[in-house]
């Protein structure tokens, strides 16, 4: 570290601070603050090398001379919030008595209780009649207090609190917020940490981008995200907080809950989160309010005409805060005040008790008032409240402000009865050792809440279920893309991209299409997008593009519709859900069509994949350039060959390898009528390929089949007794169409070609047919979709796709007869597509080689037809395998 360089002139230093006292006297802090900003330009110009501070002094932003007073009866709020901590406690601690498997959390709510209530009896409007309602995410950890005070509202009972984590049987209550399991409560999943706050900034973004295109009025709408201090070091948490002030989200605040712990100890213990988190969120741009000391510390900072307070208060880490709350006064008066003369003389007419009765300001309402409002009065730019609470607050012994207490989820009797006597809740000794129970608000307390969120607009949190039905076009509409191509190829992307066109010409949902992309608009052939609706930009475009005078030129204006979000999947991801879930945030369906490059998707962005299947999320995500062996020249880190076995694995998502531009029309089309028609809450993931091929006629009665995962699209007229069926998806159906052809031609074997678009949806059919089979021995046995198609063909079957063996292996246990799958299992790298389809035994040399080998084994083919055939195709059986080669 420097040393603070020595004052040369204090008359000098001293005449220059009461310059800047007089000016802000005079005219205010903004003058000083313009004048001294000026001073340093001056100075650096003339080459001084000033040091940059993004950080202000470790104090309250708002001063007590700049508070306002808060509306309501105080009185009756702070018996409200009491009886809310008591309510929350015993939500948790009434579980586990029963069993310790329920877990649960106590200290997180116990910290921020007074953040939330505040927020709930004064600023968050529900939607109305006259109002689009505020969004808030609530930090997962709190959901006992916000349940707890919904219990209070009379919207929970008391049988639903009991039910905490019990959700099996119904009646009872998630874990943590979750749209999915309470779909009319919950608005957003938040505990997967880091999440919460990416997606509450594309949420505020998307609802300045509805507003600016004209389709809702955002007027005074805030979207507020409650966080804790241990989650802003997940990347997620700050990684966007650029774009927020970048684009002037005004409507955006996030409310940092700084208790100075994580969960298993001190965020910073050797620093000062606040600083810190200060200096990143300023530096980016955004309006910070720190809130740090309760309406106590004002009388002492009065006094404190040395500085020495403030200079403690700057100096002392976090470790050290953490400690002092879970001591005593006793102990704060000698290892704090007692550090310096000075300090210690402020507190010495003080008793212990009055020293530790000193409250961090997050616990003070009247300061959490000033707070919020001077929050939702912002102009032009987003707004962090760093608000420093101790975690555990009122659980005493049991875990205040302990390394401890994030897993405390029991109290002794003792601990309770401590708690019920620092917050004067109406239980008795003997009620404590029969139970811990709930209380209840007698009836001024119930209208008292009642008529708050009545002013407020009503319930809350509540989620919009339902919102108004799109017409959607009938499949004709899309003629051009289920008629042949003819000798003309193109690929499965430019296809799409055809579609998305047409969609957005419609006259009816044409403004609700929302295409978003990374960075990749020209590689998917879209750039044509660029002129015809333009790219969002809420400045509009002050430059001129340097192709400006070309047909598609780059387009920025404040209505664009298409949302360029640059090289940033997880922020184009997050900006998808807010556009998937705005039918119920906004009550304006809006139909979102995210493409990228599809190792870049489910594999990157997976944990917000799964958030949008508990958000309920409705739009379609599109996996560019998606395969093993398509994507040829980019490799191992680029190559997609598993990204189907990902989406799988979140259950309301909808998947499809399409190989042919009549199979994305039909997906496409039944996947709007599903979503915003039919208003089911699915999400569709379709691959798209950048291969060019020609593309034949969607073949008569082949819709049925091409939605639920399977059709034949070409049959023999006359099988022969060498007979197989090739199935595929993807471009490697078309090596499958080459490998009858190469089978009929030197073999004589006849082939039947079925497309198989989708083996997700077809193994959870064969999934949901064993299992009731399994339940229901006795009543008539089920068949699965794909065993109906393929019950009864003659020959093997060969599958083979650009993905991992297991996605097609998945259907085995319902497919009658031979099977046998190739695909692309191991790590991708750089080739020709030939060299690459070799490479991972899924060319069409290896299907037809495989369907001769299972021939052979079935007794149709002779040994020396097999042999001549692993000839012809170059069939290497020592070859290494592709898995770990």
């Amino acid at each position: 570290m420097k040393d603070t360089p020595q004052d040369i002139d204090p008359v000098e230093s001293q005449e220059w601070q009461e310059a800047v006292e007089d000016v802000i006297e005079r005219d205010g802090a903004d003058r000083a603050h313009f004048l001294l900003d000026k001073a340093v330009q001056r100075a650096r110009a003339a080459g001084a090398k000033l040091p940059f501070s993004s950080t202000t002094p470790y104090q309250n932003t708002i001063s007590p001379d700049d508070e306002v007073d808060m509306p309501g009866d105080h009185e009756m709020e702070w018996r409200i919030r009491t009886i809310n901590r008591w309510n929350a406690m015993a939500t948790v601690v009434k579980r586990n008595k029963e069993s310790s498997e329920y877990g649960g959390h106590i200290a997180s709510f116990a910290s921020s209780a007074a953040l939330y209530d505040i927020g709930l009896n004064h600023f968050w409007r529900s939607k109305s009649a006259i109002h689009g309602g505020d969004l808030v995410f609530f930090q997962g950890h709190v959901v006992p207090g916000i349940y707890a005070r919904s219990f209070m509202e009379g919207r929970i009972s008391e049988e639903e609190l009991k039910n905490f984590r019990s959700e099996v049987a119904g009646g009872g209550l998630s874990s943590y917020p979750h749209p999915w399991l309470m779909p009319e409560y919950w608005q957003f999943p938040t505990v997967s940490m880091g999440l919460g706050p990416l997606m509450a900034i594309y949420q505020a973004r998307f609802m300045k981008y509805l507003h600016n295109r004209g389709l809702i009025d955002a007027a005074d709408r805030k979207v507020w995200a409650f966080l804790g201090d241990g989650e802003m070091d997940e990347p997620e948490s700050q990684g966007a907080i650029a774009l927020a002030a970048r684009e002037g989200l005004d409507n955006l605040i996030f409310v940092v809950n700084c208790n100075l712990q994580r969960l298993d100890g001190p965020v910073r213990g050797n620093g000062k989160i606040v600083q810190e988190l200060e200096g990143n969120f300023r530096g980016s741009g955004w309006d910070v309010i720190k809130l740090l000391w309760g309406k106590g510390w004002d009388e002492l900072l009065e006094k404190d005409t040395s500085g020495r307070l403030r200079q403690l208060m700057d100096e002392t880490i976090d470790g050290d805060y953490q400690t002092f709350k879970s001591k005593d006064g006793a102990y704060i008066r000698k290892h704090f005040f007692g550090k310096y003369p000075e300090t210690a003389e402020l507190v010495k007419d003080w008793t212990d008790d009055q020293i530790w009765a000193l409250r961090r300001g997050g616990h003070d309402p009247k300061k959490v008032y000033n707070a919020f409002m001077r929050a939702t009065k912002a102009d032009g730019q987003p707004t962090v409240l760093l608000v420093k609470t101790v975690k555990g607050y009122g659980m005493g012994t049991a875990g205040e402000g302990q390394n401890t207490t994030h897993q405390q989820k029991k109290m002794q009797f003792d601990q309770l009865k401590a708690m019920r006597d620092r917050f004067k809740i109406p239980v008795t000794d003997a009620e404590l050792e029969k139970d811990i129970p709930f209380v209840s608000l007698n009836n001024a307390q119930k209208a008292y809440l009642a008529e708050r969120r009545k002013d407020l607009g009503g319930a809350f949190p509540k989620r919009e279920t339902q919102s108004e039905k799109l017409e959607i076009p009938a499949l004709d509409k899309f003629k051009g893309q289920l008629e042949s191509t003819g000798d003309r190829e193109i690929s499965t992307t430019m296809a799409f991209v055809r579609i998305l066109t047409t969609l957005l010409r419609d006259k009816k949902i044409g403004k609700r299409v929302v295409p978003i992309v990374p960075d990749e608009s020209r590689t998917f052939g879209m750039e044509g997008l660029f002129r015809s609706v333009g790219i969002y930009n809420p400045l509009g475009q002050h430059y001129t593009p340097e192709d400006r005078d070309q047909m598609m030129y780059y387009k920025e204006s404040l209505d664009g519709q298409v949302l360029q979000e640059g090289i940033n999947e997880a922020g184009a991801m997050a900006d998808w859900i807010a556009a998937a879930t705005a039918y119920s945030n906004h009550g304006v369906p809006m139909i979102p069509f995210f493409i990228y490059y599809s190792m870049f998707g489910f594999q990157r962005i997976g944990d917000l994949a799964w958030a949008a299947g508990d958000s309920r999320a409705r739009g379609f995500m599109l996996g560019g350039t998606a395969g093993r062996t398509t994507l040829n020249g980019e490799g191992l880190q680029h190559e997609d060959g598993h990204s189907h076995i990902l989406a799988s694995t979140v259950p309301n998502c909808i998947s499809y390898d399409p190989t042919f531009s009549y199979e994305v029309a039909v997906i496409v089309q039944n996947g709007m009528k599903r979503m915003f028609e039919d208003q089911e809450d699915v999400f569709f993931y379709l691959t798209l390929m950048n291969e060019n091929y020609q593309h034949p006629e969607m073949p008569m009665g082949s819709e049925e089949g091409i939605i639920r995962g399977l059709y034949r699209m070409s049959k023999t007229a006359k099988p022969a007794k060498k007979h197989v069926n090739l199935m595929g998806s993807g471009t490697i159906l078309v090596q499958a169409i080459k490998a009858a052809e190469l089978l009929k031609e030197d073999f004589g074997v006849t082939s039947d070609i079925w497309s198989a678009t989708s083996f997700n949806e077809l193994a959870r059919d064969c999934q949901d047919a064993l299992r009731f089979n399994r339940l229901n021995p006795f009543a008539e046995q089920r068949k699965a979709y794909a065993t109906e198609l393929l019950e009864g063909v003659k020959g093997p079957i060969i599958a083979a796709t650009d993905y991992m063996k297991n996605y097609a292996e998945q259907i085995r246990p319902c497919v009658p007869g031979r099977f046998t799958v190739l695909g692309t299992d191991g790590f991708g790298r750089s080739d020709s597509r030939v060299n690459l389809r070799r490479h991972f035994e899924v060319d069409a040399n290896h299907i037809a080689a495989a369907a001769m080998v299972d021939l052979w084994r079935e007794g149709l083919v002779s040994d020396k037809d097999l042999e001549k055939a692993m000839k012809k195709y170059d069939i290497d059986g020592g070859k290494p395998n592709p898995r770990t080669a």
